[in-house]
């Protein structure tokens, strides 16, 4: 195998630096993805397409197969170039540089969630591999959520983020796409979720981290569903990402795909 040596230009490490903010994401329509798994299962699937790959030259000699129909976008790089240009402490060998996918949401089937400010990056990551493992449809999440394309959210994500179907919408907008959905939220006081019925076609909504859902978004449910704490137990809430993988569990037993 042969491969260039050219050095990282000024212009490349501004650029790569640059997609670790959200403004210039969402200018370039690009995001970064690091580390040796993730980068491969983002070279092995086809929902979303690898624009940049750049790589310390063992690792690219151990993956040459699966490189080789990324000859084009492929550039070597020096430890030194990859931890300038890495978001993570310790660089991992491989950065890709990915295209937000630009799929137009539709009427969900199996599912939807709805995420109301869900702010800290890992929960989100972790909510949309909830999302993945139980087959939900689509992830929505409202403007004030975390970025989904951040570092942060696409490493909690291990690689969910290559599957699900992820739009940031208002509710609005959200039910606008399916107006005989049911709005089911996650909240202290209402039905019991193990017993409720459920039609297969839900928006389950959860709530942010701490102040719960917003309640103009409450005030749009047309059922409350709460996961009932065991009797003398002083918890004052569930995590974010907990929750939402018991509601998922719940459902996808009452609606299997």
């Amino acid at each position: 195998m042969q491969t260039s040596t050219a050095m990282l230009s000024a212009s490349q490490s501004k650029f790569l630096t640059a997609l670790q903010v959200k403004k210039y994401r969402q200018k370039y329509r690009n995001f970064t993805v690091e580390g040796a798994k993730m980068v491969a299962e983002l070279l092995t699937q086809t929902h979303v397409r690898t624009v940049a790959l750049y790589a310390l030259e063992p690792w690219a000699e151990e993956h040459a197969a699966l490189l080789e129909p990324y000859w084009p976008v492929f550039q070597p790089v020096s430890e030194s170039e990859l931890k300038k240009i890495s978001s993570l402490t310790t660089p991992q060998q491989v950065l890709a540089v990915a295209e937000m996918p630009t799929a137009t949401p539709v009427p969900w089937a199996n599912g939807a969630f709805f995420l109301d400010g869900i702010r800290d990056p890992g929960n989100l990551g972790t909510i949309l591999r909830v999302a993945d493992w139980f087959g939900f449809s689509a992830v929505f999440c409202s403007p004030d959520c975390a970025d989904v394309f951040s570092p942060k959210v696409v490493q909690a994500s291990m690689g969910a983020i290559f599957r699900m179907p992820v739009y940031e919408m208002e509710l609005e907008s959200v039910l606008a796409i399916a107006p005989d959905s049911a709005v089911l939220g996650a909240v202290l006081d209402g039905e019991n979720a193990f017993g409720a019925q459920y039609a297969g076609n839900d928006l389950l909504v959860v709530g942010g981290e701490g102040s719960g859902m917003q309640a103009e978004t409450e005030r749009r449910l047309t059922k409350r569903l709460t996961i009932p704490r065991a009797p003398g137990s002083e918890a004052e809430s569930l995590n974010a990402a907990v929750a939402t993988g018991i509601l998922a569990a719940v459902y996808r037993e009452k609606c299997p795909i």
